[in-house]
């Protein structure tokens, strides 16, 4: 796939506020610092088109993205902002369960994890949350530039291995490096596939 276009489309506070819910849609998620907006860039070869806020934790908006016309790229607020108020929190939690649970045209739900520290409990227990509301998702291993790809293996597998715990089966992998666009082709054939999919039944 070829993005040929990228356009912002609108900020909401709400669920009920997103954009007509008839494309199809990937949103991307993860903790603070991940590198979720150098990576929405990289894969969209804009520079500005995610701001990083400078107050991370204080917005909870979903923001949608149009990619060639023709699916929905969405920025979700990072979870685990320790400075995040309780009552954000509280906010954040409904909104999103709101959000991965009421856009029928939701597709993947990207979750960015960082390859060069071991797994965190904290990534865990939102990978948790989303089976138990059984949304499809995938796992983006971010950063892979910054260590020796002996160390980012190494830390790809212990998380695989503690998905495991309480796993089955695991979801698809991308390793990837906004640096070096790393993993940029597989994740937009991966959104290809999908869309194609989407189009067979909705259309």
């Amino acid at each position: 796939m070829e993005i040929k276009k990228a356009i912002f489309v609108k900020s909401s506070s709400v669920v009920t506020e997103c954009p007509k819910s008839d494309k199809p849609e990937y949103a991307f998620i993860g903790r603070s610092n991940v590198g979720k907006s150098s990576l929405i860039n990289m894969l969209c070869k804009r520079n500005e088109l995610a701001r990083v806020s400078s107050n991370p934790g204080k917005t909870i908006n979903i923001n949608h993205y149009l990619v060639n016309d023709a699916w929905f790229l969405v920025d979700l607020p990072g979870y685990g902002y320790a400075k995040r108020a309780k009552t954000l929190r509280e906010q954040w939690s409904k909104s999103m369960v709101a959000y991965f649970t009421e856009r029928e045209n939701l597709q993947v739900v990207f979750v960015l994890i960082d390859s060069r520290i071991p797994p965190q409990q904290i990534d865990l227990e939102f990978l948790d949350m989303l089976g138990h509301y059984q949304i499809p998702f995938s796992i983006i291993f971010t950063k892979a530039d910054k260590n020796k790809q002996s160390e980012t293996t190494k830390n790809v597998q212990l998380f695989k291995n503690r998905m495991l715990e309480n796993w089955e089966e695991l979801p698809p992998t991308i390793i990837t490096s906004s640096v070096k666009k790393t993993g940029r082709e597989d994740l937009l054939n991966f959104i290809e596939e999908n869309n194609h999919r989407f189009n067979k039944e909705f259309h």
